[in-house]
């Protein structure tokens, strides 16, 4: 099975950049057994019709706007749900991912699509990181995500030397700054 996990977001807008966080992070601390690509997302929009069409399965990691919850709730919907909740459509990225989630249903060649979406706390501000809910909230985000990801059939084994979300966030808020060597 060809399975892609895509980050979406932007990383200049506080907790909008949660799900290239979370695919940046995984891809630092873990190794899949499969075929599985791992893909920083940012702000694809229309671009992501070819994961949609091209995979078995897709887990878009990303924010969700949610009325009437609280920031840091994690929900795990599939894409056939996501085509009729209007109210996930709230910010630019969220539409063209649900745009491109309808076409390919139209085409009749949608993969089994999952989005992994964590209502975010501020989106406004211009600045990389996240809110401290975000950060809290951010070690059952990956949870999530692995654990749809183990469902897939994927085997999931941690490396031996992880990097902190802090450290995954520093890669993007200084992206000239010197690494560490694993």
């Amino acid at each position: 099975m060809r399975l892609a996990v895509v980050g979406a977001g932007t990383v200049i807008f506080r907790d909008e950049g949660v799900g290239v966080y979370a695919q940046r992070y995984l891809a630092e601390n873990y190794d899949f057994d499969g075929d599985v690509t791992l893909v920083d997302g940012g702000v694809l929009g229309f671009q992501l019709m070819t994961y949609y069409t091209d995979y078995d399965k897709v887990i878009i990691l990303d924010t969700i706007t949610m009325k009437n919850d609280s920031p840091g709730s994690i929900y795990n919907i599939p894409g056939e749900e996501l085509l009729g909740l209007g109210s996930y459509k709230q910010t630019a990225h969220e539409v063209e991912i649900v745009e491109m989630l309808e076409i390919a249903a139209l085409n009749g060649n949608l993969s089994d699509v999952n989005i992994i979406g964590i209502v975010p706390e501020d989106i406004l501000s211009v600045k990389a990181g996240l809110s401290d809910t975000l950060k809290t909230a951010f070690p059952a985000f990956v949870d999530t995500a692995l654990d749809e990801l183990k469902r897939s059939g994927v085997t999931v084994k941690p490396k031996a030397k992880p990097l902190s979300l802090d450290e995954v966030i520093d890669f993007y808020a200084n992206p000239t700054a010197p690494r560490k060597v694993r």
